[in-house]
């Protein structure tokens, strides 16, 4: 593990409801809708120095609804919409029940990010717009923000674990977390 000094801080993001709007197993690039507010949100934190992961399970692959150049084409879509301010894509492609450690709630992608880019774990977020993505920050043993686009708005009310913030959407979620940062 590299020395603590030269750890780096990150967003994780959740991709759906998150980022761009909900689109149940979106597969089409001509079916992505970027939120308007979300390459300004990536601006201001990558400003703040943070990396930027999105973080996705994506089983429309494992049910065979669309394959894996479907969304590696949607996430090109979007290295190119956001000026390459995400630093990279982690994805699963397995069904809920595939026993893998890739899965959100797990967080074997988020370590396998952590490893590859030296992330300063206790100094990151988990931001996103269900549950799992609260569940999958607490795990990581990182700070939480629940956005309300997406899934959020239904989701706040269930929780079961308090995320750090709870706010309107990504942009929000930026403007609340850089003014942490120095906590």
């Amino acid at each position: 593990m590299p020395d603590k000094q030269m750890l780096t801080p990150a967003i994780f993001l959740d991709r759906d409801g998150t980022l761009i709007e909900e689109v149940n197993f979106l597969s089409r690039v001509e079916d992505l809708r970027i939120f308007p507010f979300t390459k300004a949100a990536l601006q201001k934190l990558s400003g703040a120095g943070f990396l930027l992961f999105v973080v996705t399970n994506q089983s429309g692959i494992g049910r065979g609804l669309f394959t894996s150049d479907d969304m590696h084409n949607i996430h090109e879509a979007l290295r190119t919409e956001f000026g390459g301010l995400i630093s990279g894509f982690y994805y699963c492609p397995h069904l809920p029940d595939a026993g893998c450690d890739c899965r959100k709630p797990k967080t074997g992608l988020i370590e396998r990010a952590a490893k590859e880019h030296a992330i300063d774990l206790q100094h990151s977020w988990f931001v996103g717009d269900k549950d799992l993505d609260i569940y999958t920050g607490s795990k990581a043993h990182m700070r939480t923000c629940l956005v309300s686009t997406g899934y959020g708005a239904q989701h706040k009310e269930s929780l079961d674990i308090a995320p750090t913030l709870i706010v309107e959407n990504i942009a929000e979620a930026a403007q609340e977390i850089v003014a942490l940062k120095g906590i």
